[in-house]
């Protein structure tokens, strides 16, 4: 992580809120909610907080090929709004394959995921 981009990791916990504007997902509940719960983790504004996204992608431009991606992409949520949603800072982390969804079954996709990220 370059000097530049770290300075910013710990914006989320620095910036002022204004009530009842949303501009960033530190200003909701659950992230108040998070952080009562893991007084720990959040004591640390640095330690990376992560959203985790997930669509259906169809590779043939079509909706008629029975085939299709699902990319499972991961967001750093420390950076202000302006830096967390560009491109060098979202990283495809799986592509789920299949004729259909994953459905009910993406968290037997999504758990080599997850216990990566928890060793990290």
């Amino acid at each position: 992580m370059s000097p530049r981009t770290a300075e910013h990791m710990t914006w989320h916990q620095s910036h002022d809120a204004v009530e009842g504007v949303m501009v960033h997902p530190s200003d909701e509940e659950v992230w108040k909610h998070f952080n009562s719960v893991h007084p720990h983790f959040s004591a640390e504004s640095r330690n990376v907080r992560l959203g985790l996204c997930t669509d259906r992608f169809n590779p043939f431009g079509s909706f008629v090929a029975p085939y299709s991606f699902w990319p499972v992409i991961l967001t750093v949520f420390n950076l202000p709004p302006e830096m967390c949603m560009r491109s060098e800072f979202m990283f495809l982390s799986i592509v789920i394959p299949g004729p259909s969804s994953p459905g009910r079954n993406i968290d037997v996709c999504l758990q080599p995921l997850i216990n990566e990220l928890t060793q990290l």
